[in-house]
Order: structure tokens, then sequence, then C-alpha cells
């Protein structure tokens, strides 16, 4: 490799690294309220429909977020995009940490679902659109990295916060108390530390930083070469094809141009197709992007994160374990994200999606196994004795692996390379807006579903949809590896 090629790749690498801080930022955000969700409940007197309306609104409006990401993106640019989405994410982060109930908690929660929104939406398209196209698969599973690290990042500090309130706590009544108990009081994270806060305030206020640095970085970053040409702008986009890609740069500004030629401003009808009767239907790209976005959501992966504290202790496990567990499924989560990273230039993305359906049908199978077949106490609540306990701690741990190192990425990266320019970022717009739909929903439901018909069958139908995903993969999704954005 060349000194040039060599600083051509740092300078790619250095702008998709600071782009996935919004990837950090979506992850930190969403799991965050996993350490939280028992506190809230005792703090404000919450039902479980209270608490999932609180946990999923944030989810609502990150669908508008995306939606709407796509054409301010294309309006103002995606480096300004990513400004208003770090400024979002902290004054959410402030907010969250300070209400006086659930009702102006759940504002706060939405705004920073907006913030969550726009940034899922906005790096992929921006990854895409300056990555070269051997190494955007890679790069734009970079994106999903950040968000894992992100994931963990909340979850550890969770545990590290809940730690502490333990350590400050002088009151050995919370420590003779029976876990049941402890947990309708909102067990440590509701205890107080520094002052007349509490622990659970302190986890959403550690967000502050990461969203200070997002709009750093945020302010140092190139504009996409490629809206620079949507906008005209052919001499800003020259320079910087330049820095990132410079062989050929005018032949590359030239194949960029003719995809944006004669073309007005693009909408939602851009997304439909003519037959040859003059009937008009969706067009099939765009239902294949949209099932990947939505079944990515409907294997329940975000259960794991956004209830996985509460998840745990409803089987038997105590608040310290539960996190802990948390944290580690956390860690497994990154080191298959990573896994990804390396495979998906080689292997591709059909066929890692395929892997990733199986092997989840199969472990969350498992895992709803082990739940229906738990002990209860004499509460009435379920316990995981015997070897049912690790034996799901490992059935959830394989269900993340097959996640991580397949959908996880894969539906990332497809979203943002399986449009061509013209309808990109409305397409993935859209696309977003299915994709956060399902996840409220999911979410919204967790907490009924399993305080009704129990976990076991909950996971039962999350089975269900990992095992349908094997056949519209075969059939309905196609290979992009190595493919030009120009050439979608």
């Amino acid at each position: 490799m060349t000194q040039t090629q060599q600083n051509t790749l740092w300078q790619v690498i250095k702008i998709t690294c600071a782009a996935a801080i919004g990837g950090f930022l979506f992850g930190f955000d969403s799991a965050v309220i996993n350490g939280t969700t028992l506190a809230l409940k005792a703090t404000f007197d919450a039902s479980d429909a209270s608490l999932g309306a609180a946990v999923s609104v944030a989810l609502l409006s990150a669908a508008a977020g995306a939606y709407f990401a796509g054409r301010l993106a294309d309006k103002f640019g995606r480096v300004r995009c990513m400004l208003a989405a770090s400024f979002l994410f902290l004054i959410s982060a402030l907010g969250s940490g300070m209400p006086f109930g659930i009702p102006d908690f759940i504002f706060w929660r939405a705004v920073g679902g907006a913030a969550i929104g726009i940034a899922s939406i906005i790096a992929p398209i921006y990854i895409a659109e300056t990555a070269p196209a051997h190494l955007r698969g890679r790069l734009g599973s970079m994106q999903q990295f950040a968000i894992v690290i992100g994931i963990f990042a909340a979850l550890l500090s969770n545990w590290l916060v809940v730690r502490f309130a333990m350590a400050l706590e002088t009151n050995a009544i919370l420590y003779t108390l029976p876990d049941f108990i402890l947990q309708q009081n909102g067990g440590f994270a509701n205890a107080y530390i520094l002052g007349s806060t509490k622990a659970w305030q302190w986890m959403f206020w550690l967000e502050i930083i990461p969203a200070l640095l997002y709009g750093f970085f945020a302010l140092r970053l190139p504009e996409s070469p490629r809206f620079l040409v949507s906008q005209g702008r052919l001499s800003e986009a020259k320079e910087v094809l330049a820095k990132i890609s410079p062989d050929d740069v005018d032949d590359e500004i030239d194949s960029i141009a003719s995809t944006f030629k004669n073309s007005a401003p693009t909408k939602l009808s851009d997304l439909f197709e003519t037959l040859t009767n003059g009937k008009r239907r969706i067009a099939p790209i765009i239902w294949a992007g949209l099932g990947i976005a939505i079944f990515q959501q409907l294997v329940g992966i975000n259960v794991i994160f956004y209830y996985g504290n509460m998840l745990w202790q409803s089987v038997g496990f105590t608040e310290n374990d539960s996190m802990l567990l948390n944290v580690l499924s956390s860690i497994v989560n990154i080191s298959m994200t990573i896994v990804a990273i390396l495979l998906i230039d080689k292997i591709g993305r059909k066929h890692l999606l395929l892997i990733g359906s199986i092997g989840m049908t199969f472990s969350l199978g498992l895992l709803a196994y082990c739940f229906l077949t738990a002990a209860t106490d004499i509460y009435g609540n379920l316990l995981l004795v015997g070897i049912s306990g690790p034996l799901s701690v490992l059935a959830a741990n394989l269900f993340i692996i097959f996640f991580a190192m397949t959908w996880g990425p894969v539906m990332w990266v497809m979203l943002g390379e399986m449009f061509n320019n013209r309808i990109r970022a409305v397409a993935i717009a859209v696309c977003g807006l299915a994709q956060w739909g399902a996840n409220f929903l999911v979410t919204f439901t967790f907490p009924i579903l399993s305080g009704t018909a129990g976990p076991g069958l909950t996971y039962a139908l999350y089975t269900f949809f990992a095992f349908t995903s094997i056949f519209f993969v075969w059939k309905f999704v196609k290979e992009t590896k190595q493919q030009a954005l120009e050439e979608m």
C-alpha cells in the first residue's frame, strides 16, 4: 500500500469513526433505560402499561425522527443533521434525569428518541456515501459496532452506579429485604447518592459527555460528496473526494452527477414503480428494505437490552446479578459485532442474514423452553432452578451472538447501500420509520405480554418471527457485496 493509499484509508476511517459516535449515542440512549425501569416504576408508582409507554415512547419518536431525517439530510446536509441530533441528545439526557413525573419523563425520552432516529439514519447514509466500495461493508458495520459499544457503556455505567449506591447505602434494612420486596421498592437504583439525587438519575446524566463529543466531532466532518453534487457544489465535492478517494476524482464526480441529472427533488411517490398495465406498486427493493428493517426488531433483540434487568430479576436473579448479566451479554454483543465486521465483505450480506435467522430461531426457542418450564415461588414469581438458570443465560447469549454477527450490522449496511443515489435518503427514512415502529411495538408490548402470557409464550412469539425471517431472506433479499452505489 502506497503512502497516498494509507493516508486516504486513514482519512476514511477517521470520518467513519466520527460519524459513528451517533451510533454510540443511539446504543447508549436506547439501553440506559434498562437499569432504571424498576426504580422509575417505584418512584412514580407506574403501572405496567405506563412503564411500557415510558420505555417505548423514545422508539415511537425515533420512528418520526428517522422518517424526517432523510428529507432533512437532502435539504440541509448530513453534517447539520448530526449537529441537530447532538443537541437533542444533550437536552434529553438533562431532562430525563430530573423529571417531575411520568408525563414529563415521557416527553424527555421522546426528545431523545427523535435524536436516536436522526442518528440511526444519518450515519449509514453518510458512511455509505464516503466509503470506498471494497470497504463499505466493514466501514458501514462501524455504525452497529458503535451502537453495541454504546449499549455496553450504558449497561456498565448502570451497574457501576448501582454498585456505588450499594457502597454508600447505610440503611442495613435494604440488605435484609427479600429480593422481591427490594425490587418493588426500585432496588438500589432508587437509592440516594450525591445529596438528594438518586442513582437512576445519574444513569441518564452520564449521556451528556458523549452528546457533547458528538457535536464537537461533527463540526469537523466534511460534507458528503454526493450531497454536495446534488446541490451543484461540484468544487467542494471534488475537494472531499480528493481526500477520501483520490483516484479518478473527475470521473467519480461525473458518475455521481449522472444519477441526479434532470431529476426533481425526491418524494415518496418515487418509491413506487409503474407496471406495464399502468398500475403502480411499491418497488420490490423497497419491500425488501422494509422486511429487513422490521424483522430485525420482531425477533425481540431489544427486549434483552431494554428490559434485561427486569427480565432476569423476574425469574429469580438478584439486582446485582441481573445487571452483571447485562454487562456480560453486552461484551458478547461487542465481540460478535467485530466478527461481523471481519466477515461481511467476505461472506456477503445475504449469507450472514441466513446464518443469523437459523441461529436465532434455535436460541430463542431454547430460551422460550426455559421460561415455559420454570418453577414458581410462594409469591407466584417464576424461578429458573437447577440447569434452567445456566441454560437460559446460555440461550440468551447465543441469541445475542447470532444477532450481533449478522442481523445487527448487516441491516444498517444494506439499508445504506441497497438503494440508488436518487432515492437513498427517502427510502432509508421509510425503512427507518418501519424499523423504529416495529421496535416500539415489541418494546411497548413486552411488559404487557410478559405480565399476562408470561415470558415463555412471549419468547415463543419472537421465535416464530426468527423462523419466518429465514424464508424472507432466501426469497426477497439480494446480495449487495462490493457493488458501487451508482450501480444500485
